[in-house]
């Protein structure tokens, strides 16, 4: 039996064969062409010379929309497991370099404000772990094997991804305690009039998250103009404007946590917080195998998002 592996002439090039299983997943080549970084056109070429290899067509094109034939079919899940492995496996052979370290990806202010100051935690427990945290307001590309795996706050539905939820999510409104004993003190939302209000207008904002508006009218509130104040394009900023005495912040639970446990913050209605549609969750690549620091990791983030609560004062 020979060792020399598959003759050259049986195996299309590389990039049409990534070609083809980007835009048969995401059945679009646009799609496929914005995940691989390239023009619809070369998009294009490169399954016109896939089926040239493959002497029959593996799109049906009708009109803008493109289906798979019966052959694209048949190939679509094979490939998307051969390129699962290629990536395992180029993750693999970096994998002595970087046997104990993990790397984390995640939004700036979630980094700020709810992992950094945990991570003695984790570090007590597994001193030889070498934690790296990314954050970056935009979605990591797993496609390389730098990130091993991610904290996103969404709706929980991500292509290609294992994805586990970790927490989920509320806003409530947040103040320095000295709000609470100053001129206008704060005991019913209707004295938030005489106050400042802050926005949080952060771009990863579920777009069904309650703002200043909508939480007075769940409380029957009208006499308080919920379109003022200064807004701000970090969750983490309203959280630190509120702890300086700002004004009022609605602020997501697991911004202000920390702030709250520490009494920088109080929230100053006991059922203020009203829950919203997306939350936070750990994702990773489908197909890589998961180290012993990644595991532990996730295990110790659902320990401590468990643990998490917040109380109104």
């Amino acid at each position: 039996m020979s060792n020399s592996g598959f003759p050259p002439e049986l195996l299309p090039p590389l990039n049409a064969l990534r070609a083809f299983e980007a835009a048969a997943r995401r059945l679009s080549f646009t799609k496929a062409a914005e995940e691989l970084k390239v023009t619809p056109g070369a998009i294009s070429q490169q399954i016109r010379q896939l089926e040239d290899f493959a002497g029959a067509p593996l799109f049906r094109r009708t009109g803008r929309q493109v289906f798979l034939t019966e052959t694209g079919q048949a190939a679509l899940p094979l490939l998307t497991t051969a390129f699962e492995q290629m990536t395992e496996a180029a993750h693999m052979m970096r994998a002595p370099k970087r046997r104990n370290r993990l790397m984390v990806s995640c939004a700036p202010s979630f980094a700020a404000k709810w992992l950094t100051h945990r991570l003695d935690n984790f570090q007590t427990r597994f001193p030889d772990a070498e934690i790296w945290i990314s954050a970056d307001l935009a979605l990591v590309d797993f496609s390389g094997p730098d990130i091993d795996l991610a904290i996103r706050y969404g709706p929980g539905a991500y292509e290609g991804l294992k994805f586990e939820k970790l927490m989920s999510e509320s806003v409530l409104p947040v103040c320095s305690p000295q709000l609470l004993t100053g001129e206008h003190k704060i005991r019913t939302p209707e004295d938030l009039q005489h106050h400042v209000l802050l926005h949080d207008q952060s771009p990863e904002t579920d777009p069904s998250c309650p703002d200043w508006k909508s939480w007075l009218a769940a409380r029957n509130v009208s006499d308080v103009d919920g379109g003022r104040g200064p807004r701000f394009n970090q969750a983490a900023l309203v959280v630190e404007a509120a702890v300086a005495g700002r004004g009022v912040a609605l602020a997501k639970r697991a911004i202000a946590a920390a702030d709250l446990e520490s009494g920088r913050l109080v929230a100053p209605f006991a059922d203020g917080a009203l829950d919203i549609a997306f939350a936070y969750w750990t994702v990773w690549p489908r197909g890589r195998t998961q180290s012993r620091i990644a595991r532990e990791f996730i295990k110790w983030l659902k320990s401590e998002a468990e643990d998490e609560q917040v109380v109104g004062v």
